[in-house]
């Protein structure tokens, strides 16, 4: 059970930070998007740099590129590929937690089942004395499943999140590249 309860914690503390990663992920990301989508033509030194989005973190890795003379394209997509992983941590995390709180559970269930038995043989004469043990050990199953169906409500809230963070950060790496010109300065 000590284990389901860390599991049960290691949910909530996953939900927590990753939600307010996406959040901050996506926060003014839009309107970003929107000045970079106008200052096409212009080049990205006329979009300040607002807030700490994902858009951001494209738009300052475009502006790095462009002002240095490197390949706009190349920074802009290694910087998405970075920011894909930021937004995809700890969530195989709740995978392994949704497979393996029911089997905890289980094993809860069947070491309970054991020292019922053992009651059972020794209290022979009281053959309600398992009762309780079956009970007790349902209860580990119970607790397991409980556990696996929060993460795993848990998981796809996160996911769509992550997802919708994503579609965001599609949009501004082609927008960044668009408003450097779309063009490599490398060799």
């Amino acid at each position: 059970m000590y284990l389901l309860l860390l599991c049960s914690l290691s949910v909530l503390a996953i939900a927590i930070d990753r939600w307010l990663f996406y959040r901050r992920a996506s926060n003014g990301a839009e309107t970003l998007l929107q000045s970079i989508t106008e200052a096409a033509g212009k080049g990205l030194s006329s979009v300040l740099i607002e807030g700490d989005s994902v858009t951001a973190f494209l738009l300052d890795a475009g502006k790095r590129a462009d002002s240095s003379g490197s390949d706009v394209r190349l920074a802009v997509e290694s910087a998405y590929g970075e920011a894909a992983m930021k937004l995809r941590a700890r969530l195989n995390y709740l995978s392994m937690i949704v497979t393996l709180a029911p089997l905890l559970g289980l094993l809860g269930t069947i070491s309970g089942m054991i020292d019922s038995f053992n009651i059972f043989s020794v209290a022979a004469d009281q053959p309600l004395a398992i009762t309780a043990g079956i009970g007790e050990a349902l209860i580990a199953t119970a607790t397991g499943l409980c556990v696996a169906i929060f993460a795993l409500v848990v998981h796809t809230v996160l996911a769509s999140r992550m997802d919708s963070v994503l579609t965001i950060a599609d949009r501004a790496e082609a927008a960044v590249i668009s408003a450097a010109g779309g063009v490599s300065h490398a060799a």
